[in-house]
């Protein structure tokens, strides 16, 4: 199950970098948007974060993933106001990302909480 919540983290890192390098005007040309690629960029960093956590810290891959898929999804879903009241970034293709990116955030999230939680020592 490790493995499995490390490749949800990995996957959407790479999802959040790709979509702030597109707004950053890096990958694709027109879809340039400064806050967009702020906002993903920090999506970016707090995922690799608990990438990195459940790496250095194996028994807490569940908290991490659940805290860092939690994030994203928050931040996510108000990409998603700002995409409903016009001041995000309005593309067919940012509808679509933030689409996708939602169900991937909490079936990831759901595989989290579904890991069966680390024994403490005092409990074994």
């Amino acid at each position: 199950m490790i493995g499995r919540l490390r490749t949800f983290l990995g996957c959407e890192a790479a999802a959040f970098g790709l979509a702030a390098l597109t707004h950053a005007g890096a990958l694709f040309d027109g879809h340039k948007h400064r806050d967009a690629a702020i906002a993903e960029s920090v999506i970016t960093l707090v995922l690799l974060a608990g990438l990195a956590m459940s790496l250095a810290r194996p028994e807490r891959t569940r908290a991490a993933a659940l805290g860092a898929q939690g994030f994203a999804l928050a931040l996510t879903c108000v990409g998603i106001f700002t995409i409903i009241v016009g001041v995000g970034p309005r593309s067919a293709a940012d509808v679509v990302y933030h689409i996708c990116i939602v169900g991937v955030l909490i079936w990831g999230l759901l595989t989290a909480r579904s890991a069966s939680a680390p024994r403490s020592p005092l409990h074994a």
